[in-house]
């Protein structure tokens, strides 16, 4: 893992914004004026009223070398540091840097009247400060990933970071976990492993059609770092996620020489990465695992937040357990080989997660699939940090993290009767629109709000209606034994508009959703 370095102006918010990051995603933290006034014995003001400007930067440039040496931490730069070409060299190759940025009042009322500690602004600060930005300007902006901090608390910087990087870090279940989005990340698989202390043997989980894709790739990462690495491959399907499948998965663990301090690896679908989670979690009374999911709909959804199990004949995931996993290693590289139907699919849960929590993400999928298609990393991220903050919190789904379910307990009953024949995603397309009507009917939505939201799946090329010939009794069956049913009642999440929904609606007549 590489390094997260901040830098920006004066009173940007990189120290303040470094220690709590780092807090969060459970790194070191180094802030740079620290160890060189540590280093020096003396302050900052001191080193460059005896010394000056080019010695005090120098010890900079000789305190940055020492900081990135060492693995990956969250480093805060004073706001010239980078100025230096060779700084910002070695600043490039070592981590990802991000430039904290506001506008001149935020920062001139953060800074106060005087501030002793920054000898370049000593004297007038309303007149230096200004003086220095305007220098400084194109420096500043030359950073790709620039954030401004105007007006946001240091939590609301922290969640743009994570979500611009694709790096968050999940708790709430006992030992927190990391969600990494990286780029080529199926290579540096081994390497994840060991960063994390996982032991092998290594048993490698994948099917039939991602396992000849990808596998062999996997293996040599796992292999690169010393581990022994075993392949289990199961055939690919909804059909096949039942307990018959996971006694063949448990059986290669021992052929594989598994025991409970091992890992698991699930390279795959939300299918593999269910089973291969659920055989992990009963194997031994369980063993780690981590998710190096294949699909779009597994990055964004059935990866993330420790749900595994399997189906049977009545249901879907009726059989199944909370067991998160020690990483989820996402690589969107994966999706340029995901059959085109699948990628449409697995954009249902990016929209349903826009409509739940993220305006802005919805506007993004309304755009259509061609605009979609154009930044698929950026979608992967920003969809991936609505169900992150869903499941931190509530990590075993006794209230808000319910919302999650919008559109699936008349998707996963259409899913079924249609014997899965109807892709997830497509039946959560349908299930999302017949839901936002249900919602109109019982007057919590607006009129017009399942249109929108129809509109939008459609841009996508998802479907939005139940089809005809599917047997409305057979439908209603299923959702009788949905999980989300409490005392007798089936209870849905609703829409009320995009961003916003309620949990837990009752709904004793469910034939209201064929009105």
């Amino acid at each position: 893992m590489k390094h997260i370095i901040l830098c920006g102006p004066p009173a940007s918010g990189k120290s303040t914004v470094g220690k709590a990051l780092a807090k969060k995603l459970d790194l070191p933290f180094v802030d740079l004026d620290v160890a060189i006034e540590k280093k020096a014995g003396k302050l900052i003001p001191s080193i460059m009223a005896e010394q000056g400007e080019p010695a005090f930067r120098d010890q900079e440039s000789a305190a940055l070398g020492e900081a990135l040496a060492g693995d990956a931490r969250i480093v805060a730069l004073g706001g010239g540091a980078l100025l230096r070409a060779e700084n910002r060299r070695m600043a490039e190759a070592a981590g990802t840097v991000v430039c904290l940025q506001a506008r001149l009042d935020a920062l001139l009322a953060r800074l106060g009247e005087s501030d002793g500690q920054r000898p370049l602004l000593a004297g007038n600060i309303r007149e230096k400060l200004p003086a220095l930005l305007e220098a400084r300007a194109e420096h500043y902006r030359s950073f790709p990933l620039n954030i401004d901090t105007t007006g946001l608390e240091p939590a609301e910087i922290i969640w743009q970071i994570q979500v611009a990087l694709g790096h968050f870090r999940v708790g709430g279940m006992g030992r927190s976990y990391d969600v990494l989005v990286e780029p080529a990340g199926i290579d540096s698989l081994g390497a994840r492993l060991r960063e994390r202390k996982l032991n092998g043997p290594v048993a490698l989980v994948s099917e039939s059609n991602v396992g000849p894709l990808y596998a062999e790739r996997a293996l040599k990462a796992l292999r690169a770092a010393d581990y022994q690495p075993a392949l289990i491959t199961v055939p690919a399907g909804e059909a096949h996620k039942t307990l018959e499948s996971i006694q063949a998965i448990w059986r290669g663990f021992l052929q594989a020489g598994l025991d409970r301090k091992s890992t698991v690896v699930a390279l795959g679908g939300g299918v593999v990465g269910d089973m291969a989670g659920f055989a992990a979690a009963t194997f031994m009374r369980g063993c780690p695992w981590v998710g190096v999911p294949s699909s779009l709909l597994s990055m964004v959804d059935a990866s993330l937040g420790g749900k595994t199990g399997v189906d049977l004949p009545e249901g879907k995931n009726l059989v199944g357990a909370f067991h998160p996993p020690s990483l989820v290693l996402a690589d969107p590289g994966l999706l340029a080989t995901l059959p085109e139907p699948e990628l449409r699919s697995g954009l249902a849960e990016v929209l349903k997660h826009g409509i739940i929590s993220d305006p802005g993400l919805f506007e993004l999928c309304a755009a259509g699939y061609e605009s979609v298609k154009r930044d698929l990393p950026a979608i992967v991220r920003r969809a991936m940090a609505v169900k992150v903050a869903f499941i931190e919190a509530d990590p075993y789904e006794r209230g808000v993290r319910a919302a999650l379910n919008l559109g699936h307990t008349v998707g996963h009953a259409v899913e079924l009767v249609s014997r899965f024949e109807l892709r997830h995603g497509e039946a959560i397309a349908i299930g999302t629109v017949v839901e936002a009507r249900l919602a109109e009917r019982l007057g919590l939505a607006e009129a017009g709000l399942s249109e929108e939201i129809g509109v939008a799946f459609a841009e996508l090329g998802l479907p939005t209606q139940i089809p005809p010939a599917m047997s409305r009794e057979a439908i209603l069956q299923a959702m009788l034994v949905d999980k989300k049913k409490a005392a007798g009642v089936v209870r849905f999440a609703l829409p009320l508009a995009i961003g916003k929904v309620e949990i837990g609606v009752p709904v004793e007549d469910l034939s209201m959703i064929f009105e």
